[in-house]
């Protein structure tokens, strides 16, 4: 039996503010991790935990919110929440941040959390400038003592274009110094998007494959049946590009394509990054019209049940021109990639929940079997999924039993699951605020990540700013708009049908 995980590193001393506290965030997301770091002993003297939001909450009342979202939290998380407190006010009152000092400055003297601050905007992204300057107007973005830190957690989308990123990089930086500034992508907390490192740099088999000699293309699937559910009014100021492919496939694709780090230290794997993002081709607006695909979900049927067009759903324009589905295809002019296409694909109200990463082969130098024995035989590929069944799969052809001469596509697959039976996987919000607490920036997002990867993306969303511009509709149930395959086609290659493991759960569980 594989053996568990070492313990996580407990947490020093800290007082951790959240924004946003009565959020739908807060409670799905943050109190869980928090709830879970605390039963397995990370939380130990020292913590406090105090919200920060406009619904006029008293202490009593925020406890109770707490123990709500925590129902199985064990006897530690609920001996600290007895000690919570809140501020109840707007982010744009000065009273509010006033009370706030005053809430840090008591947690010092009675929670023994030694002048040590993590502030968590789990806000708008509206507010996130103005709350920082706020914090360091009055005095609480500072270190309160010496020795102490002070660090700030900022959630996705970090800006709606390459030039709102940077007015956004500077006010925080106003505020705050780079190395205080964790910017965080639930994404890099998985398990299998950590793996990808495991994966390359500690087998000798993969990595002298992983590159253009070997390689044909490479494809990032990121599709959900899921429509927009109760977030229309958020997903019409947001779309595909921005709300998935300019931080989730980008963090990915810098992962797996970055060349091998001199260290696994945060700044020698952001270093990486950072190359392959600079790598990546930026398009003019003509380009980004012809290697781009953007639809929009029309009613259909999905699961056997009827599904309703996106522009039917509550809070979306009824005449809306966002993306609900995008497919690129990017090209990474560097030594290792050159001339392999990255086809990105990404939708809502597709036929399956899948997030995965393949890496697909070139076909043999010379292939001895007809067509006819070889007609289920499909390209070699290394696939990473990464949810809802979070794994590796290595595709390959093999002889079908029985007397004659057939071949076909199979697999050798590892699931987390499978093969750590019995080990606990923690979520990603759990594993990154741990992070965040004891000072480990790697599987965070650096402020030059974060410009590269709108420099990317910004022509494309030039290429749309005229009303309808390219877009296309595609039935829900369906892989997407038909122009999306042709996309891929024009390089001599088909979309992967994703296929889901049987003991992948269907979506939403």
């Amino acid at each position: 039996m594989p053996s568990n995980p070492p313990p996580l590193t407990p947490a020093p001393p800290v007082a951790m503010v959240v924004f946003g506290a009565s959020g739908d965030l807060t409670r799905r997301k943050i109190l869980p991790a928090m709830a879970a770091l605390a039963d397995q002993g990370v939380l130990k003297e020292g913590f406090r935990l105090i919200g920060v939001a406009r619904t006029p909450w008293s202490d009593a009342d925020f406890q109770d919110v707490v123990t709500a979202a925590t129902p199985d939290a064990g006897p530690r998380w609920r001996e600290l929440t007895r000690t919570f407190t809140y501020v109840s006010g707007g982010y744009d009152q000065s009273d509010t941040f006033t009370r706030l000092r005053a809430a840090l400055a008591e947690a010092d003297e009675t929670s023994g959390t030694a002048g040590n601050r993590l502030f968590y905007l789990a806000t708008v992204p509206a507010v996130f400038g103005h709350v920082c300057q706020a914090l360091a107007d009055h005095g609480c973005s500072k270190p309160a003592s010496d020795g102490a830190f002070s660090r700030v957690v900022v959630e996705k989308p970090f800006g709606r274009d390459l030039a709102s990123a940077l007015d956004l990089d500077a006010q925080m930086h106003a505020a705050f110094d780079e190395d205080q500034i964790y910017r965080i992508d639930h994404y890099m907390g998985k398990e299998t998007v950590q793996n990808v490192l495991a994966l390359r740099f500690a087998n000798a088999i993969f990595e002298p494959v992983w590159n253009h000699r070997y390689v044909d293309h490479v494809q990032v699937t990121v599709a959900e049946s899921l429509g927009v559910e109760h977030r229309g009014g958020f997903y019409e100021t947001a779309g595909a590009l921005r709300d998935i492919v300019q931080n989730h496939v980008m963090q990915v694709l810098a992962l797996t394509l970055m060349e091998p780090p001199t260290g696994i230290g945060a700044d020698r794997i952001r270093d990486e990054k950072v190359k392959l993002l600079q790598s990546i081709h930026i398009p003019s607006p003509d380009e980004a019209v012809d290697k781009a695909v953007r639809g929009q979900y029309t009613d259909g049927t999905l699961d056997g049940q009827p599904v309703a067009s996106y522009r039917d759903e509550p809070g979306v324009d009824p005449d809306s021109q966002t993306e609900t589905f995008l497919a690129l295809q990017l090209k990474v002019e560097n030594w290792r990639w050159s001339g392999v296409p990255i086809f990105v694909r990404t939708g809502k109200r597709l036929p399956a929940r899948v997030t995965e990463v393949a890496l697909v082969f070139r076909p043999v130098p010379y292939l001895l079997f007809d067509r006819q024995t070889s007609r289920d035989l499909r390209p070699n590929a290394l696939v990473v999924r990464i949810q809802p069944d979070e794994g590796i799969s290595l595709e390959f052809g093999a002889k079908v039993p029985g007397e004659r001469f057939h071949l076909r596509s199979v697999a050798m697959d590892f699931s987390y699951d499978e093969s750590f039976a019995g080990a606990r996987v923690a979520d990603g919000y759990e594993r990154l605020i741990h992070d965040a607490m004891v000072g480990d920036a790697t599987l965070f997002i650096r402020s030059d990540e974060v410009e590269q990867a709108w420099r990317i993306v910004d022509p494309y969303l030039q290429a749309w700013s005229e009303p309808g511009a390219g877009l296309t509709f595609y039935p829900a149930g369906t892989w997407g708009p038909r122009l999306a395959d042709l996309l891929v086609e024009r390089s001599g290659d088909t979309w992967r049908n994703p296929v889901l493991p049987e003991r992948a759960q269907p979506d939403g569980t």
